[in-house]
């Protein structure tokens, strides 16, 4: 037993040495475990019925997979009266986002792309909503490519937050290769993961202007890798000041129509929920009720 615990603690210190991190298996919790069994009887289904979904979870444990965004998924589905054989294939769907999530995040790990220290639980989420938001594989190992800058790594939630931040951008019909770039930038130039997100859902409300050409995405990506905030930015651009040559209408001169845009603050309250993700069991992008 003892040789056996000296070979998995080898193993573990081979793989760190060589960045790679080590999958641990993530057991789904007996308290997990006993509130979703509380729920099914509570609602009158049978163990047969939901002892598929508890296996879907212990089984994503296994390939060092989160199991509490999982379990939770599992719990609000009964608690809101669905049906175990309805749960299923949002709860696949989710695995799925996940596995590809770890995928991606070993993946740049091992080419150096991104620091192997960090809250992997956290990124592994962040990554799995971005996913499932509309981001695609490809897209986040882009982003972990143009994010390098001056040699540093990227941190795995720095990831996570900028591949969210990418997929609202998407929502916002900017193309890829220009919301990586923006977010690539803004990830440089250390946003933090509140300041990604503010800056995606601002260009989001304003994707009308830019589609027209009366907001230049450019001259938004210029402004941060000055290490200008989104606050910053769009509150010269509504207030239509002086000193063109920074903002962002195409003309630098004052573009008061704008300012019907701040009319609403929802997407920065409550109305922004749209661009905190959905609530879980209405689409299956959920993750566990988390906001990161």
């Amino acid at each position: 037993m003892r040789k056996m615990a000296n070979i998995q603690v080898c193993l573990i210190s081979l793989a760190m040495c060589f960045g790679v991190s080590p999958v641990l298996a993530d057991s789904l919790s007996t308290q997990d475990r006993e509130e979703i069994n509380r729920l099914r009887s509570t609602q009158g289904h049978s163990a047969e019925e939901v002892n598929g979904l508890l296996e879907q979870v212990a089984k994503a444990g296994e390939k060092g997979l989160p199991t509490e965004p999982l379990a939770n998924k599992v719990k609000e589905g009964l608690a809101k009266g669905v049906e175990p054989k309805r749960i299923d294939p949002v709860l696949r769907q989710l695995v799925t986002h996940f596995e590809s999530a770890h995928d991606v995040l070993e993946e740049s790990v091992s080419r150096g792309l991104v620091d192997s220290s960090g809250n992997r639980q956290r990124a592994l989420e962040g990554l799995a909503e971005a996913l499932s938001r509309g981001a695609t594989a490809d897209e986040v190992r882009e982003l972990a490519k143009t994010a390098q800058g001056g040699g540093a790594k990227v941190s795995q939630e720095s990831l996570a937050s900028g591949a969210k931040s990418l997929a609202i951008l998407k929502e916002a019909k900017i193309p890829s290769k220009d919301g990586t770039a923006l977010v690539a930038e803004g990830m440089r130039q250390g946003y933090r993961s509140a300041e990604l997100s503010d800056l995606a859902r601002e260009i989001k409300r304003r994707g009308a202007e830019i589609q027209q050409g009366r907001m230049n995405l450019q001259n938004i990506k210029d402004q941060v890798s000055k290490g200008q905030r989104a606050d910053r930015i769009f509150r010269d651009s509504d207030q239509g000041g002086s000193g063109g040559g920074d903002r962002m209408d195409r003309s630098g001169s004052s573009d008061r129509g704008g300012r019907d845009d701040r009319g609403g603050r929802d997407d920065r309250s409550g109305g922004g929920r749209d661009d905190r993700g959905s609530r879980p069991d209405r689409g299956g992008s959920g993750h566990g009720g988390r906001e990161r």
